[in-house]
């Protein structure tokens, strides 16, 4: 299918992906200039649908954004009331101090699906137009420039072929292209690749967060307490640490990020989020509840020394797609709706240029660039393990408060980090009332996938799984990945279940060799999410 062949459409400014960065970036566009045509594309059913994170939100982002939210039925109403920091070992529990800094007074548990669900009702009542279940696939060049994206066919089979339901996607340009997918974006990817925006920054890393809903018994529900945990399970093996976050109505988001920078193959970030939900600090909390919803996502974790030249010709990248989550404070909202907020003053001031340079300038001097440098190590310093990432936290915040003389930078990949003949981890046995099979949890994620759509993950050589990640890692991809949908069959084939996906990405991203890519598969397909 040829480009003259497709629908185009024109707008002034294109949003791909309805998430906090891209529905403050089209609000804040109205704000600026009613007079903006603006569209965002949305690869979820609906949108929220595709949305996850933990979630307690520091508030600044939305107060500048939309100052009278509160009187607006915004879905944020469950204020911090009390919070903790734990050290756990296998049996037992350390409190650790929280340092004022880092304290949530102030800030809100909330559904991030939920808030975006209303951010973008928001944005329609200012004129922004929002386009749910349609997948952007590719960016277009033009004489080096982007001016627009293209949207993925529908109906086409398996196998290559069209049905009976063929629509080939949508050309959609316009004088400006905000990138706001989240990490790991897979147009982010195209231009960051294309423009080499990152010839100048750190290696990014990541992290995956999977996490459950709740609905707990009424006698052991908080609403409004924060658990952190730091320690038990991952140890040594990983980065990372758990959350217990009590919402209202008896909910409790639980969840554990693994980095995904993790040295053993055999380690597998879904069991370890199993053994932290049998924790005896744990396990009482869910005792006698139901779990009623499953996700997983990826989460970037590099830091300001590893964020990209921000603007190209004809674009710029917001949010997670570049990496403003704050990894020390573990928030992220308020730093993506405050990149929108920049990126879009930067567009509007850059309509006639060739670039919206003035983007990078208006971030550095921002108070996101700020907060982001203040904890630029603390991530780092954890690649030397984590007592070592403990003690360094602490000297850099209470002697140095966040100016010491030095900046750590990665320079390993996430994916060049796994060691060949490391020792197998044994995981117990999921009892099927706290801890789960992935195939009893997938179904709580609700995916929708037409099994006869291609399958999009993409192998650029279909060798390397047996011979390389098979006979030297022991097939890593079948214990990263949260959904199932890598399986070694007959010890010479691996399966591709793409139907399990839940767009997390870490195949994307902990592929030995960068041999799996991940496209977005027909819009709408995925998790179809409701509380996350």
């Amino acid at each position: 299918m040829t480009a003259d062949t497709r629908d185009v459409i024109h707008y002034d400014v294109i949003i791909v992906g309805a998430g906090p960065s891209g529905l403050a970036a089209a609000i804040h566009l109205k704000q600026l200039d009613s007079r903006l045509s603006i569209a965002i594309i949305e690869k979820g059913a609906s949108v929220g649908a595709n949305i996850i994170s933990g979630c307690v939100m520091d508030p600044s982002g939305l107060n500048e954004l939309i100052p009278d939210w509160a009187n607006l039925d915004f879905p944020v109403s469950v204020k911090v009331a009390s919070e903790n920091l734990l050290f756990l070992t296998k049996n037992s529990k350390l409190q650790l101090p929280i340092p004022k800094d880092f304290a949530n007074d102030g800030n809100f548990i909330i559904s991030l699906s939920h808030l975006c669900s209303r951010l973008a009702s928001y944005a329609e009542d200012l004129g922004v137009e929002i386009f749910p279940a349609f997948a952007a696939v590719s960016t277009i060049f033009e004489d080096n420039k982007v001016v627009g994206i293209i949207t993925g066919d529908m109906g086409i089979a398996r196998d290559g072929t069209k049905t009976s339901n063929y629509q080939a996607g949508i050309e959609i340009r316009s004088k400006q292209v905000v990138i706001a997918e989240g990490a790991r974006g897979s147009l982010a990817k195209q231009v960051i690749k294309h423009y080499n925006l990152d010839k100048d920054s750190g290696v990014q890393t990541y992290g995956l967060g999977i996490k459950e809903i709740w609905q707990i018994e009424p006698s052991k529900h908080n609403e409004g307490r924060v658990e952190h945990y730091i320690g038990y399970p991952l140890g040594h093996n990983a980065y990372g640490g758990g959350f217990l976050y009590h919402l209202d109505n008896g909910l409790l988001s639980i969840g554990l990020v693994t980095a995904l920078d993790y040295k053993n193959p055999h380690l597998n970030p879904y069991e370890e989020f199993q053994k932290f939900k049998l924790h005896p600090q744990i396990r009482p909390i869910l005792e006698g509840g139901k779990v009623i919803e499953y996700g997983a996502r990826s989460v970037v974790e590099g830091g300001v020394q590893a964020l990209p030249k921000l603007s190209f010709p004809g674009g710029v990248i917001v949010g997670d797609s570049a990496g403003f989550l704050n990894v020390a404070k573990i928030k992220g909202v308020h730093n993506a709706i405050k990149s929108g907020m920049l990126a879009s003053s930067a567009v509007v001031e850059s309509l006639g240029k060739e670039e919206a340079i003035i983007y990078s300038t208006k971030l550095q001097q921002s108070s996101v660039y700020k907060e982001l440098y203040k904890v630029r190590n603390f991530r780092p310093g954890f690649r030397l393990g984590l007592y070592f990432g403990l003690i360094h936290a602490a000297i850099d915040y209470y002697l140095f408060r966040g100016i010491a003389p030095w900046t750590f930078r990665l320079k390993v990949k996430d994916n060049e980090r796994l060691q060949q003949n490391a020792k197998p981890i044994n995981y117990p046995k999921a009892d099927g009332i706290i801890s789960f099979e992935k195939n009893a949890s997938l179904h709580l994620a609700n995916i929708s996938h037409d099994e006869n759509q291609p399958c999009h993950l993409h192998l650029k050589n279909t060798n390397i799984p047996i011979e390389i990640n098979l006979k030297k890692f022991d097939s890593p991809e079948s214990r990263y990945c949260p959904a199932g949908v890598y399986e070694i069959i007959n010890s010479d084939k691996l399966q591709i279940h793409s139907q399990n996906c839940v767009h997390c990405k870490a195949c994307d991203i902990k592929d030995p060799t960068q041999n799996i890519t991940w496209y977005p598969p027909s819009g709408g397909s995925g998790p179809q999410y409701s509380e996350m």
